[in-house]
């Protein structure tokens, strides 16, 4: 029978699931053996994972975990221990030269256990076969209206989807632009600018070939949706921002922070929920950005419902290692190879 156990996340203020407790009884109907870990901030309580069938664990419980267990969360591990020895699936964000990338694989390879990134658990053509970036589009954008209107409250508190658009309904003038509008991310962020009222410019591939940074810079409010792989040359720099411009808000859906992939160089720090919007330039006009790397928090029961329902059928082909695991597997040997390689 094969171990899976849904670990507490660490991170303050995150409350989605990459599983839900639906899902996960469709894993323990398979013979999965299921452990939840208990979590005050988890939107789904505890009680619906014990009513179909998985074990309750408490918090951190996955450290003294069988070997094979497989270990399932959605944002960065604690720090201790240093030696991780189970197979980890969670967005590690460690391929891209991010800070503390290096040091989250030297863990793995001194305990001899398996980053499986879900970031790279993708389909022969490389497109995601589950990802939270509808929903991240679509907050990124929601919170960069809200702020460009001035209405944005702060602590940010979850919410419902449909209190979000109670919030964004009305018409406002204002020019919004999405680059990379045809993804999902960008299609999110579209359906936000719209039900605020808006009709934004739709940049993708095209248009980043050659990019007119004189017309980026005449919109108001830019949302960032490309998740880029490889280093690119940058849609905006330090020096652009003193040439005339409208732009005031930008809502970097993707926060490649501190990466060579980082195509808004502007800015050096996320933001959080407690202080959403950051001023990185003086003007005028003033320029603020919001870069929170888990938006979809801020609408925690839709976003894990979804992901949770793409995520689930291939969770039940992890243990015969199907060929998008292997991928992701493959993925960490060879990184973690090159880097003993390197030393």
């Amino acid at each position: 029978m094969t171990g899976l156990t849904l670990r507490a996340e660490t991170r303050p203020g995150e409350r989605r699931a990459p599983l839900t407790p639906r899902d996960a009884g469709r894993l323990v109907a398979v013979g999965f053996r299921v452990t939840v870990e208990d979590s005050a901030h988890r939107v789904f309580p505890l009680a619906e994972y014990a009513a179909v069938g998985c074990a309750v664990g408490e918090p951190g419980g996955w450290i003294d975990a069988p070997e094979d267990e497989i270990v399932l969360g959605l944002k960065e591990l604690p720090d201790h221990p240093a030696a991780l020895r189970h197979r980890h699936v969670f967005f590690g964000h460690a391929y891209k030269g991010q800070p503390g990338a290096a040091a989250l694989l030297r863990r793995f390879t001194a305990g001899g256990g398996t980053l499986l990134d879900l970031e790279y658990l993708t389909d022969d053509e490389g497109r995601r076969l589950a990802a939270f970036g509808y929903w991240a589009g679509y907050v990124g954008a929601a919170l960069a209206v809200l702020h460009h209107r001035g209405r944005l409250r702060t602590p940010l508190t979850p919410m419902s989807v449909s209190t979000v658009d109670s919030l964004l309904a009305g018409s406002y003038p204002c020019r919004a632009i999405v680059i990379g509008a045809l993804g999902r991310c960008g299609q999110g962020a579209e359906r936000a600018l719209r039900t605020a009222g808006l009709d934004p410019t739709r940049w993708d591939l095209d248009e980043t070939r050659d990019l007119d940074r004189t017309a980026l810079l005449e919109h108001d409010l830019l949302v960032n949706t490309v998740l880029a792989r490889t280093p690119v040359p940058p849609f905006l720099t330090k020096a652009d921002l003193d040439r005339p411009r409208r732009l005031a808000t930008i809502a970097d859906v993707s926060c490649d922070i501190g990466s060579p992939c980082n195509v808004l160089p502007v800015y050096d720090h996320a933001t959080d929920w407690d202080h959403p919007a950051r001023r990185v330039h003086d003007g005028p006009p003033a320029l603020d950005v919001i870069a929170i790397d888990n938006l979809p928090s801020l609408v925690p029961r839709e976003s894990s419902t979804a992901f949770s329902a793409d995520l689930v059928p291939h969770l039940e082909g992890l243990a015969d290692t199907t060929p998008p695991w292997r991928r992701c597997a493959d993925l960490f040997t060879t990184t973690t190879t090159e880097e003993r390689t390197d030393d």
